[in-house]
Protein backbone atom coordinates (compact mmCIF):
# COMPACT_ATOMS: atom_id res chain seq x y z
CA UNK A 1 0.00 0.00 0.00
CA UNK A 2 1.48 3.36 -1.03
CA UNK A 3 2.60 5.80 1.65
CA UNK A 4 0.03 8.53 2.18
CA UNK A 5 0.42 12.03 3.65
CA UNK A 6 -0.14 12.03 7.40
CA UNK A 7 -3.84 12.08 8.36
CA UNK A 8 -5.41 15.21 6.78
CA UNK A 9 -2.20 17.26 6.75
CA UNK A 10 -2.29 17.52 2.94
CA UNK A 11 -5.97 18.56 2.84
CA UNK A 12 -5.47 22.30 2.48
CA UNK A 13 -8.25 23.20 0.04
CA UNK A 14 -11.08 25.28 1.53
CA UNK A 15 -14.48 23.60 1.45
CA UNK A 16 -17.70 25.12 0.15
CA UNK A 17 -20.04 25.81 3.04
CA UNK A 18 -23.82 25.45 2.79
CA UNK A 19 -26.23 27.20 5.16
CA UNK A 20 -29.51 25.34 5.59
CA UNK A 21 -32.68 26.34 7.43
CA UNK A 22 -34.12 23.01 8.53
CA UNK A 23 -37.31 24.48 10.04
CA UNK A 24 -38.26 27.98 11.22
CA UNK A 25 -35.42 29.03 13.50
CA UNK A 26 -33.41 25.81 13.14
CA UNK A 27 -30.16 26.13 11.20
CA UNK A 28 -27.17 24.06 10.12
CA UNK A 29 -23.93 24.78 8.29
CA UNK A 30 -22.28 21.92 6.39
CA UNK A 31 -19.03 21.98 4.45
CA UNK A 32 -18.20 19.00 2.22
CA UNK A 33 -17.22 16.71 5.06
CA UNK A 34 -15.83 19.29 7.48
CA UNK A 35 -17.43 19.28 10.95
CA UNK A 36 -21.07 20.43 10.88
CA UNK A 37 -22.46 23.07 13.24
CA UNK A 38 -25.99 24.17 14.09
CA UNK A 39 -28.17 26.66 15.94
CA UNK A 40 -31.71 26.77 17.29
CA UNK A 41 -33.68 29.93 18.07
CA UNK A 42 -35.53 30.25 21.33
CA UNK A 43 -38.02 33.04 21.96
CA UNK A 44 -35.29 35.56 22.78
CA UNK A 45 -32.05 33.58 22.68
CA UNK A 46 -29.99 31.11 20.65
CA UNK A 47 -28.69 27.64 21.38
CA UNK A 48 -25.58 26.89 19.29
CA UNK A 49 -24.37 23.35 18.73
CA UNK A 50 -20.61 22.84 18.36
CA UNK A 51 -17.92 25.51 18.53
CA UNK A 52 -15.46 24.80 15.67
CA UNK A 53 -11.70 24.60 16.09
CA UNK A 54 -10.80 28.26 16.63
CA UNK A 55 -12.58 31.50 17.49
CA UNK A 56 -11.77 32.80 13.99
CA UNK A 57 -13.49 29.80 12.39
CA UNK A 58 -16.40 30.14 14.81
CA UNK A 59 -16.84 33.82 13.96
CA UNK A 60 -17.20 32.95 10.27
CA UNK A 61 -20.11 30.69 11.21
CA UNK A 62 -21.59 33.37 13.46
CA UNK A 63 -21.33 35.94 10.67
CA UNK A 64 -23.50 33.67 8.51
CA UNK A 65 -25.92 33.06 11.35
CA UNK A 66 -26.26 36.80 12.07
CA UNK A 67 -27.76 37.32 8.60
CA UNK A 68 -30.78 35.41 9.91
CA UNK A 69 -31.04 36.26 13.60
CA UNK A 70 -29.60 38.78 16.02
CA UNK A 71 -30.57 36.91 19.18
CA UNK A 72 -27.81 36.45 21.75
CA UNK A 73 -26.24 33.05 22.32
CA UNK A 74 -27.44 31.88 25.72
CA UNK A 75 -26.24 28.29 25.43
CA UNK A 76 -23.33 26.72 23.57
CA UNK A 77 -23.60 22.92 23.44
CA UNK A 78 -20.53 20.72 22.93
CA UNK A 79 -21.37 17.25 21.65
CA UNK A 80 -18.04 15.86 22.91
CA UNK A 81 -14.51 16.89 23.85
CA UNK A 82 -12.53 16.86 20.60
CA UNK A 83 -10.59 20.02 19.86
CA UNK A 84 -12.19 20.73 16.47
CA UNK A 85 -15.56 20.86 18.27
CA UNK A 86 -14.60 22.92 21.32
CA UNK A 87 -11.70 25.35 20.97
CA UNK A 88 -13.66 28.09 19.17
CA UNK A 89 -16.04 28.52 22.11
CA UNK A 90 -14.87 31.96 23.21
CA UNK A 91 -16.29 33.53 20.02
CA UNK A 92 -19.88 32.77 21.08
CA UNK A 93 -19.85 34.77 24.33
CA UNK A 94 -22.42 32.28 25.61
CA UNK A 95 -23.97 32.54 29.05
CA UNK A 96 -23.44 28.79 29.54
CA UNK A 97 -21.31 26.12 27.86
CA UNK A 98 -23.05 22.74 28.20
CA UNK A 99 -21.54 19.26 27.88
CA UNK A 100 -21.84 15.79 29.35
CA UNK A 101 -20.07 15.28 32.66
CA UNK A 102 -17.73 12.76 31.01
CA UNK A 103 -16.73 15.38 28.44
CA UNK A 104 -15.58 17.73 31.17
CA UNK A 105 -13.57 14.90 32.73
CA UNK A 106 -12.00 14.06 29.36
CA UNK A 107 -10.99 17.68 28.78
CA UNK A 108 -9.28 17.66 32.17
CA UNK A 109 -7.60 14.32 31.48
CA UNK A 110 -6.49 14.77 27.86
CA UNK A 111 -7.66 18.09 26.43
CA UNK A 112 -4.18 19.53 25.96
CA UNK A 113 -2.87 16.39 24.23
CA UNK A 114 -5.94 16.20 22.02
CA UNK A 115 -5.46 19.83 20.95
CA UNK A 116 -1.90 19.12 19.82
CA UNK A 117 -2.93 15.86 18.17
CA UNK A 118 -5.81 17.31 16.17
CA UNK A 119 -3.86 20.38 15.10
CA UNK A 120 -1.25 18.06 13.60
CA UNK A 121 -3.84 15.85 11.92
CA UNK A 122 -6.13 18.58 10.53
CA UNK A 123 -4.22 21.88 10.30
CA UNK A 124 -6.63 23.48 7.80
CA UNK A 125 -9.45 23.50 10.34
CA UNK A 126 -7.39 25.53 12.80
CA UNK A 127 -7.75 28.98 11.24
CA UNK A 128 -5.46 31.38 13.12
CA UNK A 129 -4.70 29.02 16.00
CA UNK A 130 -3.19 31.89 17.96
CA UNK A 131 -6.76 33.12 18.50
CA UNK A 132 -7.50 30.14 20.82
CA UNK A 133 -7.35 31.42 24.42
CA UNK A 134 -6.98 27.96 25.95
CA UNK A 135 -8.97 24.83 26.65
CA UNK A 136 -12.76 25.17 26.65
CA UNK A 137 -14.33 24.30 29.99
CA UNK A 138 -18.06 23.49 30.23
CA UNK A 139 -19.90 25.53 32.84
CA UNK A 140 -22.95 23.22 32.94
CA UNK A 141 -22.77 19.42 32.81
CA UNK A 142 -25.33 16.64 33.07
CA UNK A 143 -25.44 12.84 33.05
CA UNK A 144 -28.59 11.78 31.20
CA UNK A 145 -30.88 14.55 29.92
CA UNK A 146 -31.16 18.32 30.06
CA UNK A 147 -34.24 20.16 28.74
CA UNK A 148 -34.26 23.78 27.56
CA UNK A 149 -37.72 25.34 27.02
CA UNK A 150 -37.52 27.44 23.86
CA UNK A 151 -40.51 29.62 24.70
CA UNK A 152 -43.67 30.53 22.83
CA UNK A 153 -44.87 27.71 20.60
CA UNK A 154 -41.36 26.46 19.83
CA UNK A 155 -41.50 23.50 22.20
CA UNK A 156 -38.52 22.09 24.11
CA UNK A 157 -34.95 21.37 23.16
CA UNK A 158 -33.60 18.19 24.70
CA UNK A 159 -29.95 17.31 25.19
CA UNK A 160 -29.53 13.59 25.66
CA UNK A 161 -26.75 11.14 26.39
CA UNK A 162 -27.78 8.00 24.51
CA UNK A 163 -24.82 5.86 25.52
CA UNK A 164 -21.10 5.73 24.89
CA UNK A 165 -20.04 5.75 21.27
CA UNK A 166 -17.67 8.09 19.45
CA UNK A 167 -16.44 9.06 22.95
CA UNK A 168 -17.58 8.39 26.50
CA UNK A 169 -19.52 11.65 26.66
CA UNK A 170 -21.39 12.11 23.38
CA UNK A 171 -24.64 14.05 23.53
CA UNK A 172 -27.25 14.79 20.89
CA UNK A 173 -29.58 17.76 20.46
CA UNK A 174 -33.16 16.64 19.90
CA UNK A 175 -36.14 18.79 18.90
CA UNK A 176 -39.13 16.47 19.47
CA UNK A 177 -41.68 18.94 18.12
CA UNK A 178 -39.80 19.43 14.85
CA UNK A 179 -38.40 15.85 14.77
CA UNK A 180 -34.91 17.24 14.09
CA UNK A 181 -31.79 15.61 15.52
CA UNK A 182 -28.26 16.99 15.71
CA UNK A 183 -26.41 13.73 16.31
CA UNK A 184 -22.82 14.89 16.66
CA UNK A 185 -20.31 12.27 15.59
CA UNK A 186 -22.50 9.36 16.66
CA UNK A 187 -23.86 9.36 13.11
CA UNK A 188 -22.24 10.46 9.86
CA UNK A 189 -24.19 10.96 6.66
CA UNK A 190 -22.04 9.84 3.75
CA UNK A 191 -18.83 10.41 5.67
CA UNK A 192 -16.48 7.92 7.30
CA UNK A 193 -16.44 7.41 11.08
CA UNK A 194 -13.58 8.33 13.39
CA UNK A 195 -13.48 5.80 16.21
CA UNK A 196 -10.09 6.43 17.81
CA UNK A 197 -11.68 7.22 21.19
CA UNK A 198 -14.70 4.98 20.78
CA UNK A 199 -16.52 2.25 22.62
CA UNK A 200 -17.22 0.20 19.51
CA UNK A 201 -19.47 -2.56 20.80
CA UNK A 202 -21.75 -0.23 22.75
CA UNK A 203 -21.88 2.30 19.92
CA UNK A 204 -22.78 -0.28 17.27
CA UNK A 205 -25.58 -1.74 19.38
CA UNK A 206 -27.43 0.03 22.18
CA UNK A 207 -26.28 3.58 21.44
CA UNK A 208 -27.32 3.53 17.79
CA UNK A 209 -30.49 1.70 18.79
CA UNK A 210 -31.28 4.66 21.04
CA UNK A 211 -30.55 7.11 18.21
CA UNK A 212 -32.86 5.24 15.85
CA UNK A 213 -35.61 5.01 18.47
CA UNK A 214 -36.01 8.80 18.52
CA UNK A 215 -37.62 8.59 15.10
CA UNK A 216 -35.98 11.71 13.66
CA UNK A 217 -37.22 12.99 10.32
CA UNK A 218 -34.21 15.27 9.79
CA UNK A 219 -30.71 14.38 10.98
CA UNK A 220 -27.55 16.48 11.01
CA UNK A 221 -24.59 14.20 11.54
CA UNK A 222 -21.14 15.21 12.63
CA UNK A 223 -20.03 15.45 9.02
CA UNK A 224 -21.69 15.13 5.66
CA UNK A 225 -24.97 16.21 4.14
CA UNK A 226 -28.20 16.70 6.07
CA UNK A 227 -30.38 13.57 5.98
CA UNK A 228 -33.99 14.47 5.22
CA UNK A 229 -36.94 12.12 5.59
CA UNK A 230 -37.08 8.80 7.40
CA UNK A 231 -35.46 6.88 4.56
CA UNK A 232 -32.35 9.09 4.56
CA UNK A 233 -32.20 9.22 8.36
CA UNK A 234 -32.46 5.44 8.61
CA UNK A 235 -29.80 5.10 5.91
CA UNK A 236 -27.41 7.37 7.83
CA UNK A 237 -27.84 5.36 11.03
CA UNK A 238 -27.50 2.09 9.09
CA UNK A 239 -24.37 3.35 7.33
CA UNK A 240 -22.76 4.24 10.65
CA UNK A 241 -23.68 0.86 12.10
CA UNK A 242 -22.39 -0.98 9.02
CA UNK A 243 -19.03 0.80 9.21
CA UNK A 244 -18.68 -0.18 12.87
CA UNK A 245 -19.83 -3.74 12.27
CA UNK A 246 -17.37 -4.30 9.42
CA UNK A 247 -14.53 -2.78 11.42
CA UNK A 248 -15.36 -5.02 14.38
CA UNK A 249 -15.74 -8.11 12.20
CA UNK A 250 -12.48 -7.76 10.28
CA UNK A 251 -10.26 -6.60 13.14
CA UNK A 252 -11.85 -9.14 15.49
CA UNK A 253 -11.21 -12.00 13.10
CA UNK A 254 -7.51 -11.19 12.82
CA UNK A 255 -7.17 -10.63 16.56
CA UNK A 256 -8.80 -13.95 17.43
CA UNK A 257 -6.53 -15.79 14.97
CA UNK A 258 -3.40 -14.41 16.61
CA UNK A 259 -2.58 -12.10 13.71
CA UNK A 260 -0.91 -8.72 13.76
CA UNK A 261 -2.26 -5.19 13.94
CA UNK A 262 -0.95 -4.57 10.42
CA UNK A 263 -2.91 -7.55 9.12
CA UNK A 264 -6.01 -6.27 10.88
CA UNK A 265 -5.63 -2.89 9.23
CA UNK A 266 -5.21 -4.48 5.81
CA UNK A 267 -8.34 -6.60 6.34
CA UNK A 268 -10.40 -3.63 7.51
CA UNK A 269 -9.20 -1.47 4.63
CA UNK A 270 -10.05 -4.18 2.08
CA UNK A 271 -13.55 -4.57 3.51
CA UNK A 272 -14.40 -0.89 3.96
CA UNK A 273 -12.61 0.91 1.13
CA UNK A 274 -14.95 -0.12 -1.71
CA UNK A 275 -17.91 1.56 -0.01
CA UNK A 276 -16.30 4.30 2.07
CA UNK A 277 -12.96 5.01 0.41
CA UNK A 278 -14.09 8.11 -1.47
CA UNK A 279 -15.95 9.57 1.48
CA UNK A 280 -14.48 12.35 3.65
CA UNK A 281 -11.66 11.44 6.05
CA UNK A 282 -11.76 7.68 5.42
CA UNK A 283 -8.01 7.27 4.85
CA UNK A 284 -7.28 9.68 7.68
CA UNK A 285 -9.41 7.83 10.21
CA UNK A 286 -8.88 4.14 9.57
CA UNK A 287 -5.43 3.59 11.16
CA UNK A 288 -6.60 5.20 14.39
CA UNK A 289 -9.93 3.33 14.25
CA UNK A 290 -8.21 -0.02 13.90
CA UNK A 291 -5.73 0.74 16.67
CA UNK A 292 -8.50 1.67 19.12
CA UNK A 293 -10.59 -1.43 18.44
CA UNK A 294 -7.47 -3.61 18.68
CA UNK A 295 -6.81 -2.03 22.08
CA UNK A 296 -10.36 -2.86 23.16
CA UNK A 297 -9.88 -6.47 22.10
CA UNK A 298 -6.70 -6.48 24.19
CA UNK A 299 -8.79 -5.44 27.20
CA UNK A 300 -8.08 -1.69 27.16
CA UNK A 301 -11.53 -0.44 28.17
CA UNK A 302 -10.66 3.27 28.54
CA UNK A 303 -9.08 4.75 25.41
CA UNK A 304 -5.39 5.55 25.44
CA UNK A 305 -4.63 9.25 25.06
CA UNK A 306 -3.70 10.29 21.56
CA UNK A 307 -0.59 12.46 21.46
CA UNK A 308 1.20 13.88 18.44
CA UNK A 309 3.94 11.28 18.96
CA UNK A 310 1.51 8.36 19.25
CA UNK A 311 -0.39 9.58 16.18
CA UNK A 312 2.77 9.42 14.07
CA UNK A 313 3.83 6.04 15.44
CA UNK A 314 0.48 4.45 14.60
CA UNK A 315 0.34 6.12 11.19
CA UNK A 316 3.87 4.99 10.31
CA UNK A 317 3.15 1.44 11.46
CA UNK A 318 -0.04 1.08 9.44
CA UNK A 319 0.36 3.38 6.45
Amino acid sequence: MATKPFASSADLTPKDEEFVELAPGVYALTAEGDPNVGAVEGEDFLVCFEARATPVAARRWLDVLRRHTGKPVRYLVLSHYHAVRTLGASAFDADAVIAHEATRALIAERGAQDWESEFGRMPRLFEEPSSIPGLTWPTVTFSDRLTIPLGGDRGDLELRHLGRGHTAGDIVLWLPQQRILFAGDLVESRAALYTGDAFHDEWASSTLDNVAALGAEVLVGGRGAVARGRDEVDAAVAQSRHFLDELRRTVGTVHRSGGTLARAFAAAHAALEPRYGRWPIFEHCLPFDVQRYWDELDGVEWPHIWTAERDRAVWDALR
